[in-house]
């Protein structure tokens, strides 16, 4: 045999393997997604929050009009003309709950965008900066969680000009300090962490390390923060509004279940006023809450744990 029929093909250098410890955002979101649409919880509540959106969307197309409008028709219970009756007044009730889908729905979910983000802020903020930072921002959580939130509601609602920015701004002060508590703690047990220890010493700036290292490991937690400022939210404003200290002239759940009230459908048994916007505040919260447990279910080792094992002995 020749030298040249001994001679093999260069082989071209292996790529070499990820370095351990690589982050994969895309992959791990990807892969979070994926087991929210696979879990039965999740998809319930999604589907029944997407179908109050859209029907919140669409009330001016299905119920045109005013639907605070007052007429001559006085109450009436359900029937072909007014699918959900009618009210003392003679408004209509579905047109009343469903324009008071739009008010309702924005105020909590912008509660719970604004509450978490502030909770996220003075959370990380407490775990990065540590010291007096910390020690100030501990002492205003806690004076918060000391100050009975109720009374503390009703005062800021009463002294403070009607309106839906109030209802928000309210909500929003008396329900950021538990999420900012939990998310505290969570963002100590990261800063920690060795990968955050790397970034202070290269020199990243501390608003860097604190959205790119610390809040990215933390979203499970804001989620599921997000989730219950935004269940807090509704409730509240509905309750703030039942006692009359919202806007009583914008149309929402709470005012919806306010007129009611003070039109004497409680007393005189007209059960389909306020069984619509009563239902739809429990509908809401029931779907939020379910999509909060399925969150916690993918992410939380132990539950994952438990469903496997519950799912062998299934088998």
């Amino acid at each position: 045999m020749s030298a040249l029929d001994s001679r093999t093909e260069p082989v071209a250098p292996a790529a070499p393997p990820p370095a351990a410890g690589t982050p994969k955002p895309r992959r791990a979101r990807a892969g979070l997604l994926r087991s929210l649409l696979a879990n039965r919880k999740a998809l319930f509540g999604a589907v029944v929050l997407v179908l109050f959106a859209l029907l919140a969307l669409l009330a001016p197309l299905i119920a045109p009009g005013d639907p605070s409008k007052i007429n001559s028709l006085g109450a009436s219970a359900p029937s072909g003309s007014h699918l959900l009756g009618t009210t003392a007044k003679g408004q209509d009730v579905l047109a009343l709950t469903l324009w008071g889908a739009r008010s309702s729905l924005l105020v909590g979910f912008c509660v719970g965008l604004a509450a978490t983000a502030l909770a996220v802020l003075v959370g990380m903020a407490c775990a990065y900066f540590g010291r007096i930072v910390d020690d100030v921002l501990s002492l205003v959580t806690n004076i918060f969680l000391l100050v009975p939130g109720v009374p503390l509601l009703v005062i800021l609602a009463a002294f403070m000009p009607p309106g839906t920015a109030t209802v928000v701004l309210v909500l929003v002060v008396t329900g950021w300090a538990g999420s900012a508590r939990v998310l505290r703690a969570q963002a100590k047990s990261i800063r920690g962490k060795d990968f955050v220890a790397a970034s202070v010493v290269t020199g990243e700036r501390a608003i860097r390390i604190m959205f790119r290292e610390i809040l990215p490991n933390m979203a499970s937690v804001v989620m599921t923060t997000l989730l219950g400022c935004v269940i807090f939210g509704i409730g509240a404003q509905a309750g703030l509004e039942f006692l009359g200290l919202g806007d009583a002239s914008v149309v929402s759940w709470g005012t919806n279940l306010y007129w009611a009230g003070n039109d004497g459908a409680l007393m005189t048994g007209a059960w389909w006023v306020f069984v619509p916007s009563g239902l739809c505040i429990a509908l809401v919260a029931f779907a939020l809450a379910m999509v909060n447990y399925a969150v916690d279910e993918i992410t939380n080792p132990r539950l994952r744990a438990r469903r496997t094992e519950n799912r062998n002995r299934k088998g």
